[in-house]
């Protein structure tokens, strides 16, 4: 990639990025005379950007739009593989990492059973992380110098002001300090909440037509969420916005990972059916289709303290619920039994139609936290 000329003034920069963002943003490949049209702009104008877009390999030519008589128009798109951008999930267990396009695409994915040590957690972290990107990177034959950053996610409470994760229940941490993570990894980092990064995912991932605001509910071992208004996240006050795993729904009841008791975590996590049982998550849901009545009962249970949540968060919220995370990916089968009992519970509610499975049960929080060195890429141009 050659680098794009410097502008001569920030209103010509806007003027190029606009181009940029329209061919980006169209389904199929645009002409120079759609664009000059969607933005207003004058054929000579948009022909100077065209051209200085090519040179600098950020489009190329697409598909031959349709003749309306005459001679035939190019279609521009964008150059999807000349940068990527990395997303990290780590957790108590595991660390996996994605790598994607410029148009969200996966390119590379890679999961690693990975527990955590005592010691300098911060350091510790990033370290692994780095050791294993670099793996991860020659594997696939990615070239680092296209990289545009790694953006990694925590299943913990960020606390902006400090730089740090200040308590991680499934993860049995406190007072992460994140600049320790990052000062291992030579690559620039953005840090985020795994269910923010998740909701980030699947705003993304809808029609633009169709983004409307929405309620995010994370289901993995521990359960977050997020509040998505106009496409960005309510962090509140203290950025604890979207903690739904630990809304009490029982007093008194089950002890949870955050110390609490009767928290919906306690009764919803994915460690209910797998740490508890001794099996994996596959194993539970193989025995729960073949019937094995343990199982059903303590799955129906489940369901009965989920629909409570999600009954909780319509209430709150009244927008639409999207169900995320590894355990989403299970759920399809069971999705009309859970809408009946969130039916039971409303005052207001003739169908739960608004309850949604994600589209991304298991990549969500890598994809969302990778795209923000893809939006910075963007404005940048």
């Amino acid at each position: 990639m050659m680098e794009l000329k410097p502008t001569i003034t920030e209103r010509r920069r806007q003027t190029r990025n606009t181009m940029y963002r329209l061919i980006y943003e169209a389904p199929h490949p645009v002409s120079k005379q759609q664009i000059a049209r969607a933005a207003q702009y004058s054929l000579p104008t948009v022909h100077q950007n065209i051209a200085e877009l090519l040179e600098a390999g950020l489009i190329r030519p697409g598909e031959i739009q349709k003749s309306t008589g005459g001679r035939p128009a190019v279609g521009y798109t964008i150059n999807e593989k000349i940068r990527f951008s990395v997303g990290i999930a780590v957790s108590a267990y595991h660390l996996r990492i994605l790598a994607v396009d410029l148009s969200q695409n996966e390119i590379a994915h890679k999961e690693i059973r990975q527990e955590m040590q005592e010691g300098d957690q911060g350091e510790m972290i990033g370290k692994m992380i780095s050791s294993e990107l670099d793996t991860f990177l020659k594997e696939n034959n990615l070239e680092p110098a296209k990289l545009l950053g790694v953006g990694i996610t925590f299943p913990g409470v960020i606390d902006r002001e400090h730089d740090a994760v200040v308590f991680s229940p499934t993860m049995n941490m406190k007072d992460l300090e994140l600049g320790r993570v990052r000062e291992q990894v030579p690559y620039p980092v953005f840090i985020e909440n795994d269910s923010t990064s998740g909701g980030a995912a699947e705003w993304l991932g809808l029609e633009p037509g169709d983004r409307e605001d929405f309620v995010y509910l994370f289901l993995e071992n521990g359960i977050g969420g997020a509040v998505f208004i106009d496409g960005k996240p309510y962090l509140g006050r203290s950025g604890r916005s979207g903690e739904f795993g630990h809304m009490c729904i029982v007093p008194g009841g089950r002890k949870c990972n955050c110390g609490k008791r009767g928290c919906l975590e306690a009764y919803i996590s994915a460690f209910r059916y797998t740490s508890d049982l001794g099996i994996t998550r596959d194993e539970f849901f193989e025995g729960l289709g073949a019937g094995k009545k343990e199982y059903e009962d303590l799955w129906n249970e489940v369901l009965d303290y989920l629909s409570i949540g999600i009954s909780n968060l319509r209430l709150a919220f009244d927008c639409d619920i999207i169900l995320g995370g590894f355990v989403s990916r299970y759920l399809e089968p069971w999705l009309p039994a859970l809408k009946e009992r969130i039916v039971e519970r409303s005052p207001f509610e003739s169908d739960a139609d608004f309850v949604k499975l994600g589209r991304y049960p298991t990549k969500a929080g890598m994809m969302g936290v990778a795209w923000h060195f893809v939006q910075e890429f963007i404005e940048k141009i």
